[in-house]
């Protein structure tokens, strides 16, 4: 479907996570080759598919309305189309920049001509123009940007404050939206209703019966009159009419709903600095002048200029297609839209916006349709392609069949004549009756070929996609829908999605006693006090916001942060006053491979280096620890132990234990000159303190958990928090039984699970439920010895370094709210409240898809098997067929589009959750729908062949004119078949349940379609007969055609005791490529 973004960047990864990354990849690989050959045209891999495998299916499959059959998938041709506008655009900018570096910087007055500062322009709202700014932006040329004062003076220049940002109020917004653009792009047109009818009329089948209707209209009207004429080939103009007009509504109704969710994709939440105060806004209503704070993982939402950072590194492939991350700084300070944070934080002033941006260029010349297709989309166009074989072969049976007795007079009418006689017969008859044979055998066609089979999974999904939004999932990635409904194990962090992510210090332990209440600080030093605040200050990427009402402090960061700094105001720290006395030399940003980080501050009294993180690892690398008074003592064995306890006593509380501690550092120690690469002293530190921080478990969790594991999903928790903690949330979310085994392997940490040999991982990897102490590399690990093992993994994600196991996965879930923009676009699902039961929710709907489609397949599969039958016995036999060209339409009509709408867009039902996770390549057709089709299309077949042959004399209608009694016969069998269809329709809905009626009445789209279909029979069989080439039913006959539809019921009821085989039916046909299933997939379902 169409995303509207840009290709996703290359992973951000540590030398050591590509070396170990790359290893295991390898690995993965070579055993993924020997076990999965995707050697059949309709068999593609759910991620990542080659441009040779999407092309061969497209060319094994039989398709009559290629616009219509690929309009939601990927579009090969445009896809290249797009790589070269990439290229130019990126090579443009490129010489743009390489040519500028040859000008000599005396050759105009470079400030005039860069910021258009000139008396004319004094009145203007800005003193530097539009297209300056822009020119500024593309050449990100540094004299420039010193000629205006460095990014100070720029900013000056855009009326906006480096603290503070611009003022928050709408007519400011409006101003700098109005004089340097919005941060918008031009998007393509929307196709309208029109274009969609366009592509309904390429069917092949319908323009050749609109070529066909055009014929006997015109010799109808020669032959018979105006009056009469008109109608054969008229009420086949009308159906086609309305086949197309229901196709390209449906089909219309799905593309808006795919617009409004590639809308939500492309939404961006940005932070943003505005009037002193920080707060989220979307990246749309990003403007010049903006102040936006960079952390890692983040996008840079426009195009600007560094005003400070620490350690900012940025991942500029996106728009130079270099996988190389680029050092930001003083010297290189010019950010570019588009790219992504891979290290470090700063922030930045906005410089140009939406399509004055290189990035807006590169958007406004892609395309939006994308467009994708899902292995089981891939897999119903084999099912279409075989059925439609079929349907081709019979078609052109009855055909030669009907041709032959026709012109060899063995075709006769209801009154005994014969109605082509060699020699007698004037041509013009004997031209529209060929017409008629023809027109029947295309309709046929139009029956037998599925077109709307594999579109069914577009309309399930769309409808599927949309629900989900109101369950707090957003879909990236189309196939992850279907994918999650084969899940047999779900790896899940623990911070955020199984506990509510919103934290508070309750314990502190400090100059080696607990603090009673955590924030009574009398006992300590004011100098220790000092201490312990200005790390709390200045080792975070948080912010404290005090209003000039003298309201409540407004706390910002990740939830770690804001937890320590709300303490930290507690134990009387004023966040500005302390930052304002001591300087930032040097950051060490946070580290999930370290888990700690570190910030070195000059002030007054010299140089302090803070440190904070995981307790036990930054206990380890303490060699002493601050006392009552303030005085340094050495860490013995002793004092090591106490801190050691007090942690483990936290952790099995569920608290997460962060440490503080500190150094002193020699000037002189201190690099003069890139300070950037010095390497902060992290031993032989001096420990200041330790807080535990309660983050409670989510309400709905634990009774989530137990739904995965009656579904035969397990539950795997991977954290970075201590074993201790993690054991603890494990038992109180029930991933963990209290009776049971809590040790390794079982329980396991990450360095352990790291260490291994691959074969030593994949003989745990089952056993393994807890993993504590994990880098974002041991999860990957983790993923990739379950995938050996044959499981389909879904894992969460909320981190830049979680993006290489998010795209590993089979269904990679990042976190709306804590995830970064390089993890959702790593992810194929995001869980917008970040929320266990949501990920539950988006398995039970991709359990719905599936279930859907199934549905969807045995009903059409009944019609189809039915019709066919039915007419190829009738034309072999006596040269007619009861169901007349106008009449199959009308029929594809229920069968196709009517009866995806009904039965693709059923909600999930609990029932789901109760079975076992359905193998990715598990036949489509199973023996039960098998049993549930066979049983409705032999009573169908059988009672329709009775009325056919026999039916004059079993509805008493000898005494009615040939003419007549022929044409209620075939009214009724009309009437009786389509009868047959709508309550069978309900049948299909529950193909293993004995209760079809079960939640009938709440899916209202169902409902109203079976009413509007009965109301449009009763209407076409009273009032439309000459179109249809009916007659009115009388009250008998219209009981007795319900009343054999409504056997269809009870028959289902019986059906379903026949008892059906473990072997699936199509196993027997394995040359058949469409449904060929292996050993390994169906096991893949029984694993969890």
């Amino acid at each position: 479907m169409a995303t509207g973004s840009a290709p996703t960047p290359p992973e951000i990864r540590s030398p050591e996570q590509d070396r170990a990354a790359d290893d295991a990849a390898a690995a993965a690989a070579a055993q993924g080759e020997e076990e999965e050959q995707f050697d059949d045209a309709f068999d593609i891999p759910h991620k990542n598919a080659s441009h040779d495998s999407l092309l061969r299916w497209r060319q094994a499959a039989l398709v009559l309305n290629a616009s219509r059959r690929f309009r939601y998938t990927l579009d090969l041709k445009k896809e290249e189309e797009k790589e070269m506008i990439r290229r130019k655009i990126r090579a443009h900018a490129q010489v743009i920049r390489a040519a500028f570096l040859f000008k000599e910087a005396g050759e105009k007055d470079i400030r005039e001509s860069y910021t258009g500062i000139k008396p004319a322009t004094a009145s203007h709202s800005f003193p530097i123009e539009l297209e300056k700014l822009t020119t500024l932006n593309r050449d990100h040329d540094s004299l420039v940007l010193q000629e205006l004062g460095g990014v100070e003076g720029l900013s000056g220049l855009l009326k906006s404050d480096l603290d503070r940002g611009i003022n928050a109020s709408e007519d400011e917004l409006l101003q700098r939206r109005d004089v340097f653009g919005a941060n918008t792009y031009p998007r393509k047109k929307r196709k309208n209703i029109l274009r969609f009818i366009f592509d309904a009329c390429k069917d092949l089948t319908l323009i050749i019966l609109m070529v066909a209707a055009a014929i006997s209209l015109t010799l109808g009207m020669a032959t018979e009159g105006v009056e009469e004429g008109w109608y054969e080939g008229g009420s086949i103009f009308l159906a086609v009419f309305l086949v197309i007009l229901v196709t390209a509504t449906s089909d219309y109704r799905q593309s808006l709903q795919f617009q409004h969710l590639n809308e939500e994709k492309q939404n961006i939440q940005v932070e943003v600095l505005r009037g002193g105060k920080r707060f989220r806004a979307s990246i749309f209503d990003i403007v010049v002048g903006d102040v936006i704070p960079l952390n890692i993982g983040d996008q840079v939402p426009a195009d600007g200029i560094l005003i400070s950072g620490h350690s900012l590194a940025i991942d500029e492939s996106s728009m130079t297609g270099e996988s190389k991350t680029v050092r930001k700084d003083q010297k290189a300070p010019f950010l570019m839209s588009g790219c992504k944070v891979a290290d470090g934080y700063g922030s930045m002033l906005v410089t140009g916006v939406g399509i004055n941006t290189e990035w807006g260029q590169l958007m406004a010349n892609l395309s939006e349709d994308n467009g994708e297709e899902t292995p089981l989309q891939v897999r119903l166009n084999g099912v279409a392609t075989f059925i439609g074989m079929v349907g081709l072969s019979v078609a052109g049976v009855v055909l030669g069949v009907l041709v032959i007795r026709y012109f060899t007079g063995h075709t006769k009418n209801p009154d005994g004549t014969v109605q082509f006689r060699a020699g007698t017969t004037s041509a013009k008859q004997g031209f529209m009756g060929a017409i008629r044979i023809l027109t029947i055998a295309v309709t046929i066609v139009v029956v037998a070929v599925p077109e709307g089979l594999p579109l069914a999974v577009t309309l399930t999904l769309a409808y599927s996609m949309r629900k989900m939004m109101r369950d707090k999932a957003l879909v990236r990635r189309l196939s992850s829908c279907e994918t999650m409904g084969s899940a047999t194990t779900i790896c899940s962090d623990k911070t955020g999605t199984l506990t509510l992510n919103k934290m508070t210090v309750v314990e502190a332990h400090f100059i080696g006693t607990k603090l009673d209440p955590c924030d009574d600080v009398k006992a300590i030093s004011r100098s220790a006090a000092a201490l312990l605040i200005e790390g709390i200050a200045q080792n975070t990427t948080g912010t404290v916001f005090l209003p000039e009402d003298g309201g409540a402090a407004d706390v910002t960061g990740s939830p770690t942060e804001k937890a320590i700094l709300s303490w930290g105001l507690k134990i009387g720290m004023d966040f500005t006053d302390v930052r304002s006395k001591s300087s930032v030399l040097h950051v060490f940003p946070f580290n999930s491979e370290k888990k700690r980080g570190g910030v070195a501050v000059q002030s007054a009294t010299g140089v302090n280096v803070h440190w904070k993180g995981a307790a036990e690892l930054v206990l380890s690398s303490c060699k002493s620890w601050l006392s009552l008074d303030g005085s340094v003592q050495p860490m013995g064995v002793q004092k090591h132990n106490e801190y050691k306890k007090s942690i483990e006593d936290m952790a099995k509380s569920s608290l997460r234990c962060v440490a503080f501690a500190y150094c002193q550092c020699e000037i002189e120690m201190i690099p003069k000159e890139d300070i950037a690469d010095w390497k902060l002293p992290e031993e032989n530190l001096t420990l200041l303190g330790i807080v535990g921080i309660k983050d409670p478990c989510r309400p709905g969790v634990r009774n989530a958990v137990q739904l995965c594991r009656d579904a035969g999903v397990k539950v795997r928790m991977v954290t970075g928090d201590n074993i201790d903690t993690a054991k603890a949330i494990a038992l109180e979310c029930g991933i963990l039984d209290a009776n049971g085994v809590t040790s390794e392997p079982f329980v396991i940490e990450g360095k352990v699970f790291r260490e291994m040999s691959e074969t030593a991982r994949g003989e745990i990897v089952d056993k393994i439920t807890v993993m504590g102490r994990s880098s974002p590399n041991d999860k990957l690990l983790l993923v990739q010895a379950l995938k050996r093992k044959g499981h389909v993994v879904a894992v969460t994600g909320d981190g830049t370094n979680d993006a290489p196991a998010l795209h590993e996965a089979d269904i990679g879930l990042s976190m709306g709210i804590s995830g970064t923009e390089v993890a959702k676009e790593s992810s194929d699902i995001i869980i917008l409240d970040d929320d266990f039961t949501s990920v539950v929710k988006v398995v039970r709907w991709g359990r719905s898809v599936y279930a859907n489609i199934q549905k969807f397949i045995q009903f059409q599969l009944t019609v189809n098997v039915a019709a066919l039958v039915i007419n190829v016995i009738a034309a072999v036999s006596s040269g007619d067929v009861p169901l007349n060209a106008v009449e199959l339409l009308w029929v594809n009509l229920i069968m196709d589009t009517l009866g995806a709408l009904a039965l693709a867009t059923e909600p999930p039902t609990d029932n789901l959750m109760k079975r076992q996770p359905v193998g990715r390549r598990e036949p489509l057709v199973t023996n039960i729908m098998w049993r549930n089709l066979f049983v409705q299309a032999i009573y169908q077949i059988a009672i329709l062949l009775i009325f056919n042959f026999s039916g004059t004399k079993i509805l008493r209608l000898e005494n009615e004119s040939p003419d007549r009694a022929e044409k209620m016969k075939n009214t009724f069998i009309f009437n009786t078949f389509v009868f047959c269809q709508i309550f069978n329709e309900l049948n299909a809905r529950k193909p293993e349940e004995k209760n079809v009626f079960k939640g009938v009445t709440k899916n209202h789209l169902f409902m109203g379609i079976i009413c509007v279909t009965t109301a449009f029979q009763i209407l076409i069989v009273e009032f439309l007969g000459k179109f249809f080439k009916i007659v009115r039913l009388n009250w008998t006959l219209w009981f007795v055609s319900v009343a054999i539809g409504l056997v269809s019921w009870p028959l289902a009821y019986v059906g379903k005791f026949i008892p059906v085989p473990v072997r699936p039916l199509q196993s027997y046909f394995k040359r058949v490529p469409c449904w060929r299933s292996s050993r390994r997939d169906e096991e893949e379902g029984g694993q969890g």
